[in-house]
């Protein structure tokens, strides 16, 4: 059976590359009928945290895609023991007792890789064993084979075929002077256990590999099917890092800037992978059906975000890849007015607007064209949200080819107007352009004033619309202060 798994280490926040993983093991085992497994590799003990743990979890809660098992690594010590003991007794492996190569990558001079130590590779079995019994800590090794001219190979779903000299690849340790198992061997002694039959991961792993392929080998298990995925980079062609490139390489900052989670897992599939028909905006269910290894690229994917990148709040959504926003505002568009007012609301109420979920439902269909982000909502409707307008220039409520006095002069007639029209969309629009006609204006230069005294800007939703919304009480009042703006307004 189909079974492939995402390994996140928790020693940072999870990374947009790291939730692409995720994403492309998930299509692929529901495209195929398998099974998707989350394991945190948790081994790494000096630089676990919790709060890694925490953002990890919160990450893949709001992909809101979900797994089917999950499992710790740190709680699975004993059977990578086992794994290490069965790969020692076959002669694969030799403890080394140097002090200095007991680390993960060790290297001895300027510039040439560390490959092993002969005095410890060689040790009898006996001296081996007297000096472990004596208590003298060791790292244990694999034995890598030497001067047989044999590769290390391996069939790549992305890359191909991949082959290196087994000459050239270190002694590696399967387990640290302090009896911890190093990433090669947790992770292949889990991958066995758990029967996992794809490995799809970041092509920085690649290197990895041939090491993994001589643990599988050496454990007496069949490989998994390995597919290395293209890396992420940022717009200068570097990798992606939270030192350098900040927030932007985090998934929780996606989701604070207000993506909708269907159109972030559309975007990060869109890096790397092709369904081969142009199609750009698809559903988790048009993703599912045509996801597959032959889709995805060797080439390394762009992010083309702003390199001054900040945090969201403090800039605009003009820092973010301008493909992400086209994606988020079509998914946006393709909600239903019901599942965007559910989605509306929780960030209205977080920025202090006690507002009614049927005032947020009226008000929905008349931005969702309006807005690339969901927190747009708090600058594309704020006037639907407070009670007073913030200051606003008189001079915008001077329409096209007018002046102060026509705006004054629409504003009052306005005003009578409205103080006793139905406050629906129809009746409003007749009695407006009736209005407008016989005062012989055009209806633009009707309705500007009308619109900057109520929404306080001129660039706002279909003005019927809003004032069907805002209703007669707080229409007629922001005409009332218009009012008094322009008649207070200095001569100019």
């Amino acid at each position: 059976m189909l079974r492939v798994r995402f390994a996140p280490s928790p020693t940072g926040f999870l990374h947009v590359g790291s939730a692409r993983t995720f994403i492309f093991n998930w299509l692929y085992a529901r495209r195929n009928g398998g099974t998707m497994v989350l394991r945190l590799d948790d081994t790494d003990v000096e630089r676990n945290t919790d709060a890694s743990v925490n953002s990890i979890f919160e990450g893949l809660r709001w992909l809101d895609l979900g797994w089917d098992e999950e499992y710790k690594q740190s709680e699975r010590l004993a059977l990578h023991h086992q794994i290490a003991d069965a790969i020692f007794q076959k002669g694969l492996a030799y403890r080394d007792f140097t002090p200095a190569h007991t680390g993960d990558s060790e290297k001895s001079g300027a510039s040439q890789t560390w490959l092993f130590n002969p005095g410890m590779r060689d040790l009898p079995h006996a001296e081996s064993d007297r000096r472990a019994a004596a208590g003298e800590s060791f790292a244990l090794r694999f034995r890598v084979p030497r001067g047989t001219g044999e590769p290390v190979r391996f069939t790549d779903a992305v890359y191909g075929e991949q082959v290196k000299a087994a000459d050239d690849i270190e002694d590696f340790a399967l387990l640290r002077s302090d009896g911890m198992p190093t990433y090669h061997l947790a992770s292949c002694a889990d991958d066995i256990d758990l029967r996992i039959s794809h490995i799809i991961r970041g092509q920085d792993h690649l290197s990895n590999t041939y090491k993994h392929a001589l643990i599988f080998e050496g454990a007496g298990a069949k490989p998994p099917q390995f597919a290395h995925l293209p890396l992420l980079v940022a717009p200068d062609g570097s990798k992606l890092s939270k030192r350098r490139h900040g927030p932007v390489v985090s998934v929780t900052t996606y989701r604070d800037a207000g993506f909708l989670p269907e159109a972030f897992i559309n975007f990060l599939c869109l890096l790397g992978w092709s369904p081969k028909d142009d199609r750009e905006k698809m559903t988790r269910q048009e993703l599912t059906d045509a996801f597959s290894l032959e889709g995805i690229n060797r080439a390394n994917a762009v992010i083309n975000f702003k390199e001054n990148f900040k945090e969201p709040a403090a800039t605009g959504d003009e820092t973010f890849d301008p493909k992400a926003l086209w994606l988020n505002a079509e998914h946006i568009r393709a909600l239903s007015v019901d599942e965007l007012s559910a989605r509306l609301i929780p960030i209205v109420h977080a920025a202090g607007f006690a507002i009614a979920p049927e005032k947020m439902h009226a008000i929905t269909p008349l931005i969702r064209e309006r807005i690339k982000l969901l927190r747009d909502v708090l600058t594309a409707a704020d006037f639907f949200f407070v009670d007073q307008l913030p200051p606003y220039d008189p001079a915008e409520l001077i329409p096209q080819k007018g002046d102060a006095a026509m705006a004054l002069k629409v504003l009052t007639r306005a005003r009578e107007v409205l103080a006793q029209t139905e406050f629906k969309h129809d009746p409003l629009d007749q009695a407006l352009r009736s209005a407008a006609q016989a005062m012989g204006l055009k209806a633009g230069q009707m309705f500007q004033p009308i619109r900057v005294a109520v929404c306080g800007r001129k660039n706002a939703p279909p003005l019927f619309e809003t004032l069907q919304v805002l209703g007669r009480e707080t229409t007629l009042a922001r005409i009332d202060q218009a009012v008094e703006k322009l008649q207070s307004r200095s001569p100019s």
